[in-house]
């Protein structure tokens, strides 16, 4: 039978592994969490040394490449271009540091050789004040965290006040986010959902 003294002992070293295990199972959820945007990510955008208020994109060269989620319009440098759900056929509601990861697409669209596209581009005057490139009544951008051709890290988030979508030639939702580097010639649907 144990004494006292050994009751007390064996006592306070349950005590200090219960701290001891709260701590690392916190670590490791933290460890497990990504700050990396989604199809379902909400709230601010992530954080960018790239991020430049007043940036743009040009809106030359459009033409269409075979992603993750399916074809998307991409800029003359194969970024995927983003249309937003709260703007309107005339008006971009994307402002102030929204346009610092949301760059417009600038000036009058212009299509890249070989590529024919079912709906028709427009121009606004853009939230900075200068033409923006529009297609299907949806003003154009592409999204500072695609760093790379082919990438749809924007599409479905939830950022800046609303919904940002990859554009696709039918002007569809595509839902979910992927990447694939190959482009494609237009004239093939996007997949996804109407709206």
């Amino acid at each position: 039978m144990p004494r006292n003294g050994d009751l007390i002992i064996m006592r306070s070293k349950r005590y200090w592994a219960v701290p001891l295990l709260g701590a690392a199972a916190a670590a490791g959820i933290a460890a497990c969490g990504s700050s990396s945007p989604s199809s379902s990510s909400t709230g601010s955008p992530p954080a960018s040394p790239q991020a430049n208020s007043g940036a743009s994109v040009s809106a030359t060269g459009i033409a269409t490449r075979h992603t993750g989620l399916g074809t998307v319009l991409v800029d003359s440098q194969g970024h995927t271009l983003y249309w937003f759900s709260i703007d309107t056929p005339t008006k971009s509601n994307c402002t102030g540091s929204c346009l610092q990861f949301w760059l417009p697409a600038q000036g009058k669209a212009s299509v890249a050789s070989g590529t024919s596209l079912p709906k028709a581009f427009g121009t606004i005057t853009g939230a900075n004040g200068k033409v923006q490139a529009t297609y299907a009544g949806h003003p154009l951008y592409t999204y500072i965290a695609d760093t790379a051709a082919g990438q749809t890290k924007g599409n479905g988030t939830n950022l800046s006040g609303g919904l940002w979508w990859a554009m696709t030639p039918t002007a569809t939702i595509m839902h979910g986010t992927g990447a694939a580097p190959s482009p494609t010639k237009s004239g093939s649907g996007g997949g996804g959902y109407g709206y």
